[in-house]
């Protein structure tokens, strides 16, 4: 895919805290990532719940094959946009053809890929991509499930795109009110799932209440 570099996107470092993942913005300023919020302002009773029923050994098992699936599909994604050669796991280069070929073909343009954002002195983070979906300026992000999703179940997903699009906006100067996930499932389902107008607001401002959250928990840690 041809890449139009409109902005000039830059890398951050990333780091390895107690508290989750961090980015080194500015004078050595450690911004917690988009997903450490997240997380840590999380209900996470039914994750408990669940090792438990499972045992931690299973539970472990499972995390890491889908922390590993989802890595080995998301280079490979990237490598297909940056125009390199597909190489990869068997499941995970299936997944990744079905994003190409029912997501990314709805993609007219392409800004950026594996963009690092942040929010001077809030958050920061990586987005999967940038660009026109369907002729308008979007946030979007590749996911990957054992099964079928609604978008009831996927919330975090969308406070991630909202997160993403505040950054880039206040970066570069940008309107993008539109998030776009590309979920394949490992049944060989290509799910999509679109906020835009007055939902991606909501998810907005249920983002900002989070980042509360977790500073009031926290603090500048």
């Amino acid at each position: 895919m041809l890449i139009t570099n409109l902005y000039d996107y830059k890398p951050l470092q990333r780091v390895d805290h107690p508290n989750g993942r961090k980015y080194i913005v500015g004078e050595n300023r450690a911004l917690p990532s988009v997903t450490t919020i997240l997380s840590k302002t999380k209900d996470m009773t039914y994750l408990r719940e669940w090792r438990a029923a499972v045992g931690e050994a299973e539970a472990t098992r499972v995390v890491t094959e889908a922390s590993g699936l989802g890595n080995g599909m998301h280079k490979l994604l990237e490598d297909h946009i940056l125009g390199k050669e597909m190489k990869g796991q068997f499941m995970a280069v299936t997944l990744a053809k079905l994003i190409i070929k029912q997501g990314l073909s709805k993609v007219n343009e392409v800004w950026g890929t594996e963009v690092m954002l942040y929010s001077p002195g809030l958050w920061a983070g990586t987005t999967d991509l940038v660009g026109l979906h369907e002729g308008v300026p979007a946030i979007m992000d590749f996911k990957n499930s054992r099964q079928t999703k609604t978008k009831e179940m996927i919330e975090d997903y969308f406070m991630q795109l909202a997160a993403y699009a505040l950054s880039h906006n206040e970066m570069f100067g940008t309107n993008i009110q539109k998030g776009v996930v590309m979920m394949a499932t490992r049944d060989g389902k290509y799910l999509e799932f679109i906020i835009e107008g007055s939902e991606f607001t909501h998810y907005e401002i249920m983002w900002a209440n989070k980042v509360c959250s977790y500073y009031d928990r926290f603090g500048q840690d």
